[in-house]
C-alpha cells in the first residue's frame, strides 16, 4: 500500500468517531478527499459528500457509502467518589470491557482513564464464571471524588477504547473501528483512484462517509435521500471465518487476504452483482462470496429502498475480531476493494441496465 494511503487509514481509525460523535474521523475523511472532488459538502446530520461530476449530461448517480461510526461508551452518572458509569454506544460486548484503558474526550480534551474490576481474589467462585453487566461497570479517571470528576468529565461525554494502530506479520493489520472506517478508506481511495485516472467517467460520482450506522443506518438513510442515487455499493466489513472459534456454517468459507466479498441475496440487484463480478474477472481481482436472504444490516438496506428505489450492492471486506478492540483485516482486502469498484465504474453506461428484466 502505498505511504500516503497507510498513514490516512491510521489517521482515520485514530480518530474518534462513536456514534454522534463522528466529526474529528470526518474532518481526516473530508481532508484526505478534498483534492480529489469537484465538491465537499456536509449535512446537518454529519453525513460528507464527496462528489466528482461525470461526462454529460443526465448522467446515472452513483453512490459509494461507507460508515465512519464505531462502537463506543457514553458517560451516564458521575458517583460520589468520583467513577463514572456509562452506557454502550452500538454493540459492545461486556466481556471485553473490565480492565480496559479507555479515552474520555471531553470539552478539553482527552482524558485517560481504566474500566475498573474487582479482583479475582475477592470474587465468589460463581462470580468467576458471570459477566457484570455493563451498567455495573464503572470508569476510574484518578479523580478523588465527585465534585472534582465534574470539573473535568460532563454527563454525555463520549469514550473510546484505548487501541493503537497495529502491524502484524506480513500485510495485516489490528485497530479499533475498522468496522466500518475500512470502507470509509475504500471509498476515499476510490474517489483518489478516480481522479488520477484522468479520465471522466460516464456517471455523476458520490463518495459518502457516513454517521450513525451502528444505532440504527441513521445516516445511510439520509445521505441517499440526499444524494438520491441510481446506483448505490456500500461498502463494509464481514465476519472472517478462518479465525479458529467460527462455525463457517454461518457466513460461508471467508479469509483474509483473499479478496473482497461480494454478497447475493434480496437486498442486491442482481444486474449490479453481476457487472461487479465480471468486472472482477476481467481486472483479475480475487473475490469471495457471502449469502444473505434478507435485510443485511448496513446502509445497503436503507439505501436500495430510498425514495423509489435504489440497485445496490454490497463489497465487503473480510474482518477478524468485530466490535472489539483488535479488529483485525488485510491491507489487500482493502486495495482490492477499490480497484473492484473503480473497475466496475468504468463499465456503466445507463441507469436502465439495472431494471430487472
Amino acid at each position: 500500500m502505498r505511504k500516503e494511503s497507510l498513514k490516512f487509514l491510521e489517521s482515520l481509525v485514530t480518530a474518534p468517531s462513536p456514534s454522534g460523535y463522528e466529526q474529528p474521523a470526518q474532518r481526516v475523511f473530508r481532508d484526505y478527499v478534498s483534492p480529489f472532488c469537484d465538491d465537499i459538502t456536509t449535512d446537518v446530520m454529519g453525513n460528507v459528500y464527496g462528489r466528482i461530476a461525470g461526462r454529460g449530461n443526465d448522467l446515472p448517480r452513483v453512490m459509494i457509502v461507507g460508515h465512519v461510526d464505531e462502537i463506543g461508551l457514553q458517560v451516564k452518572y458521575i458517583d460520589d467518589k468520583g467513577f463514572l458509569y456509562f452506557a454502550a454506544v452500538g454493540g459492545v460486548d461486556a466481556h471485553l470491557t473490565a480492565g480496559k484503558r479507555v479515552n474520555v474526550h471531553t470539552v478539553d480534551g482527552v482524558l485517560p482513564g481504566v474500566v475498573g474490576k474487582k479482583p479475582i481474589h475477592l470474587m465468589d467462585a460463581k462470580d468467576r464464571e458471570t459477566v457484570v453487566k455493563l451498567e455495573a461497570q464503572y470508569i476510574d479517571i484518578g479523580a478523588k471524588d465527585k465534585k472534582e470528576a465534574q470539573k473535568l468529565v460532563r454527563v454525555g461525554d463520549a469514550v473510546t477504547f484505548e487501541s493503537s494502530f497495529t502491524r502484524l506479520h506480513g500485510d495485516r493489520v489490528a485497530s479499533r473501528g475498522f468496522d466500518d472506517k475500512a470502507g470509509v478508506f475504500v471509498v476515499a481511495e476510490v474517489l483518489r483512484l478516480v481522479k488520477s485516472a484522468g479520465k471522466k467517467l460516464a456517471v455523476d460520482l458520490y463518495g459518502v462517509s457516513s454517521v450513525q450506522e451502528e444505532i440504527g443506518l441513521r445516516g445511510g438513510t439520509t445521505s441517499s435521500y440526499t444524494v438520491n442515487p441510481d446506483i448505490g455499493i456500500c461498502v463494509e466489513v464481514d465476519f472472517a471465518t478462518d479465525q479458529p472459534d467460527v462455525d463457517r456454517k454461518h457466513n460461508g468459507e471467508v479469509a483474509l487476504g483473499k479478496g473482497p466479498i461480494l454478497t447475493r441475496g434480496a437486498n442486491i440487484n442482481p444486474q449490479l452483482f453481476d457487472l461487479l463480478s465480471s468486472a472482477a474477472e476481467k481486472a483479475k481481482i480475487a473475490i469471495q462470496h457471502t449469502a444473505n436472504p434478507r435485510a443485511t444490516g448496513t446502509d445497503a438496506n436503507v439505501m436500495q429502498i430510498s425514495r423509489a428505489g435504489v440497485a445496490t450492492a454490497l463489497v465487503k471486506i473480510p474482518l477478524r475480531y468485530m466490535h472489539t478492540p483488535v479488529e483485525t483485516l488485510s491491507l489487500s482486502d482493502l486495495e482490492r476493494s477499490a480497484a473492484l469498484i473503480v473497475a466496475a465504474l468504468g463499465t456503466i453506461k445507463s441507469r436502465d441496465e439495472f431494471i430487472p428484466r
